[in-house]
């Protein structure tokens, strides 16, 4: 998991990590497309809608929602795509563990769905602090930080293979 605030997409960091280290030289664009997305497109201003960026290789989903307590947040992971979420407005927890360290349940391929059980790390997110979450990364969205509200928040869904 990657966390950071969306005024750094401009450093070599990303430009140079991607390219360098994603084995993938397409995975890298789609990778800094959903990133300067987030970081030029007005997203406070859009509805809640499905916005395709590369078809179904990156794609885009605003989302409007009340965060909701920890008790009844839900592990989740994917495989076929890697998130890009990033707040627009309000602020949430993110929750986070490793895919090896929880109980795996079924995953619905369909939907690229896995239910995990287990504990977790969270990390505090405010307008304008994006995660990448990798199919390794294990996460809980949405999660209120002392009483729950409302958030305006972006889920840029990049494909990992080419299929």
């Amino acid at each position: 998991m990657i966390v950071d605030q969306i005024t750094n997409v401009d450093s070599e960091f990303y430009a140079g990590l991607l390219q360098k280290h994603s084995g993938s030289f397409k995975l890298a664009e789609r990778l800094m497309a959903g990133l300067r997305f987030l970081q030029e497109g007005n997203v406070t201003q859009l509805a809640p809608s499905r916005i395709e960026l590369d078809g179904d290789k990156v794609f885009a989903m605003i989302q409007h929602y009340d965060t909701k307590p920890k008790e009844q947040g839900v592990w989740e992971a994917h495989r076929k795509y890697i998130d890009i979420q990033y707040v627009a407005e309000g602020q949430e927890l993110m929750g986070y563990a490793n895919l090896g360290h929880l109980q795996a349940g079924e995953y619905d391929s369909e939907k690229d769905y896995l239910l995990l059980k287990g504990e977790g790390s969270y990390v505090l997110m405010k307008p304008g602090t994006f995660v990448i979450l990798t199919p390794q990364d294990a996460h809980i969205p949405q999660v209120a930080v002392d009483q729950p509200q409302p958030v305006k928040k972006v889920v840029v869904k990049v494909a990992v293979a080419d299929e």
